[in-house]
């Protein structure tokens, strides 16, 4: 059973295009662009399912026009209108290396350790409407604080317990 702490948003789903069953996507994450993709999962009654992808192409950097197995009309592809659509989480049998990840979303639920001042909290979100990456940390009934995700500021990365060390510069926790 996938869990929702198993995977990441990537884009959504908008209306059908044609009659064989191709729905318009939306991608909001580069990962869709880098990799080759077998299924795609969106969030059916509450339950997350994988759905086969049978082909893609790219009408813009930013959208793309899907085909899923058993989705061959224009009524089925319906149901799938506004649906997000979800990407799995690598294992951290598959993820090897950092070089392995492709995306900082992969992170989102890794607990944010400092060097100095030990606990910050759990990634919460990725915001990267700026042009530097930053993570969205949940403290705990403290708030929300963002942290540069920085290759530079990163020690070492737990994947098996899902935490981070890292090492922030001297006053960012004041913030």
């Amino acid at each position: 059973m996938i869990k929702r702490e198993d995977v990441i948003k990537i884009g959504q789903f908008n209306k059908p295009h044609g009659i064989k069953g191709e729905i318009s996507f939306a991608f909001a994450n580069e990962i869709f662009d880098e990799s080759k993709c077998k299924f795609l999962i969106c969030e059916i009654d509450g339950i997350f399912v994988p759905f086969v992808v049978e082909h893609y192409r790219f009408k813009s950097n930013s959208t793309a026009l899907i085909k899923l197995k058993g989705i061959d009309t224009v009524v089925s592809a319906k149901l799938f209108t506004n649906k997000d659509v979800y990407f799995q989480k690598q294992s951290k049998y598959e993820a090897e290396s950092t070089k392995d990840i492709t995306s900082w979303d992969y992170f989102i639920g890794y607990t944010l350790i400092d060097d100095k001042s030990g606990e910050i909290g759990i990634i919460a979100d990725v915001d990267t409407t700026t042009i530097n990456a930053l993570f969205v940390v949940d403290r705990a009934g403290e708030g929300e604080l963002l942290i540069p995700a920085s290759e530079e500021l990163i020690i070492k990365i737990d994947t098996e317990n899902k935490k981070i060390r890292l090492t922030l510069p001297e006053g960012l926790m004041d913030l």
